[in-house]
């Protein structure tokens, strides 16, 4: 298969799951190559999702691993056959690589859980919630530009909003609701929309108050989304300089505590809900 110029987040993760197999195998790159009769270059290019593999050298290889692990060894299979191409592509070359890769995920994911302390979680922000927050972030936007990153947004919406929609559970802190990154109006008709969104059984909303003690979990923000198996979950988070995709077996343990942990401390979905109305009503 050709060497892809750019490949998505999805396309190295693969790659990244049939390395640390060899790893855990105990071989070497070019012992692995020679199982699929290529050379080294060509297995450092899989390895790293440049170059795509077959169904048949992922077995190949699985089966050379020693890996027993039928539902993982599926789930490769299925990253590597897939051929979705979701309405994320036509953003391709015109937003940073980041966006397509987080439509992607979601596309994918079983499950999402948030945790939002200073902002609205994306899935819930209404269009001039959204709008407000990526030009004040970039002021040296054009209005073009900030048009875009809306239009992708509001798009995003779709796990949560269409017909065959995913499960999602988020915990927001008490600042995220009541910081009114848009206007007044504006601000309430984005309440409101979170309100509507809890009312799907699929969706789970509970509250940080800040009357809550001992909470220390203020650094806590994350997105993570399900794979198709616990070892193919993500966790992204903002970073200094773009977005980070965790995908170490360790990193990923540490957040699902964490997230465990923030949702044990947080108000129940009804009386989430309750508050969120009473702030609201305060606008």
């Amino acid at each position: 298969m050709p060497a892809r110029r750019h490949p998505t987040a999805r396309q190295v993760r693969l790659g990244t799951e049939l390395r640390r197999l060899r790893e855990a195998a105990g071989l070497k790159a070019t012992e692995a190559a020679g199982l699929l009769g290529v050379n080294s270059v060509q297995m450092s290019q899989i390895e790293s999702g440049i170059a795509g593999v077959s169904e048949q050298r992922v077995r190949r290889l699985a089966a050379n691993y020693a890996c027993a692990d039928e539902k993982l060894i599926d789930a490769l299979v299925a990253m590597t056959t897939d051929r979705t191409r979701g309405w994320w592509e036509a953003y391709r070359g015109v937003l940073p690589a980041a966006y397509q890769d987080l439509a992607e995920l979601d596309h994918h994911a079983r499950f999402r859980h948030d945790v939002a302390v200073i902002h609205v979680p994306g899935l819930f922000q209404t269009e001039a919630y959204a709008r407000a927050l990526f030009a004040y972030m970039n002021p040296e936007f054009p209005d073009s530009e900030v048009d875009l990153r809306v239009e992708h947004r509001m798009k995003r919406r779709v796990v949560i909003d269409n017909p065959d929609p995913i499960p999602y559970e988020t915990v927001i802190h008490e600042a995220a609701l009541r910081t009114r990154v848009a206007g007044r109006e504006a601000f309430r008709a984005q309440l409101g929309r979170i309100l509507e969104v809890s009312e799907a059984n699929h969706v789970t909303v509970r509250v940080i108050p800040f009357t809550l003690d001992d909470f220390a979990g203020g650094g806590s923000s994350m997105v993570h989304l399900g794979g198709a198996v616990p070892r193919l979950d993500t966790v992204v988070r903002d970073a200094p300089h773009g977005t980070a995709f965790v995908d170490s077996e360790a990193q990923l343990e540490h957040f699902r505590k964490l997230f465990r942990r923030v949702k044990e401390q947080a108000l129940p979905p009804q009386q989430s809900r309750d508050l969120i109305h009473q702030l609201a009503k305060e606008l």
